[in-house]
């Protein structure tokens, strides 16, 4: 009996994307459920009935939930394209800092979209929080030459971000600011597996556009 793998995510979610990659980076075969957060399906609330939330990740119909939980779990299953280093010591930082990417950044970017009278000064944590980041990045993929744990992790920075400076007419990810993000992120969004599986440009604009409005 072979292996059944499934994927319930949503386009709109970065946290599905980092999901999406990390399997065609693995070269899982698995069948993907586009929820609709609105009306979230039987099956997603069978599978992660305490969060009900997206992604969840079935294997062989055990579920997984969390995206870097999840991450975790395809690198220990699958051992092609490693997404950890093998040296404990790389292992820990390349958790802890998608634990800050997750923990200061993504949180700090959904205050900017959703608490508008701390819009202003959740940008400029946003860009603290990047300086620090600028700093860590000595090598193309944040310690290595290929995607990994903290690339998936930053995939809101490549792909998200942009979308969210163009619809709310905010300066974020500049090249005199953060030329190494930059550089960074734009390799990133280029990769071949990134660009087939993450939704374009005006997909997300597309989704995002009657939610997020320019910040006065």
């Amino acid at each position: 009996m072979g292996e059944e793998v499934k994927l319930y995510g949503a386009t709109a979610s970065h946290f599905s994307n980092r999901v999406n990659i990390a399997l065609k980076l693995k070269g899982v075969e698995y069948k993907y459920y586009e929820e609709d957060l609105k009306n979230k399906s039987a099956s997603l609330i069978k599978y992660n009935p305490i969060h009900k939330k997206v992604p969840t990740l079935v294997h062989n119909e055990k579920p997984v939930a969390e995206s870097l939980v999840i991450l975790e779990y395809i690198d220990e299953t699958w051992k092609t394209h490693p997404i950890l280093p093998q040296h404990p010591y790389e292992r820990a930082q390349a958790r802890f800092w998608s634990r800050f990417i997750e923990d200061k950044i993504v949180t700090t970017i959904i205050k900017v979209v959703k608490v508008k009278e701390d819009q202003k000064n959740a940008l400029e944590e946003v860009s603290e929080y990047l300086e620090i980041l600028e700093k860590e990045l000595k090598d193309k993929y944040f310690g290595g030459e290929s995607i990994g744990m903290v690339h998936l992790a930053g995939n809101i920075i490549a792909l998200w971000i942009p979308i969210l400076e163009e619809l709310m007419g905010v300066e974020i990810l500049t090249e005199a600011k953060f030329p190494k993000l930059c550089k960074w992120s734009h390799d990133f969004a280029t990769h071949p597996v990134v660009k087939e599986v993450s939704p374009s440009k005006e997909e997300l604009v597309a989704i995002f556009k009657p939610r997020w409005s320019p910040i006065n």
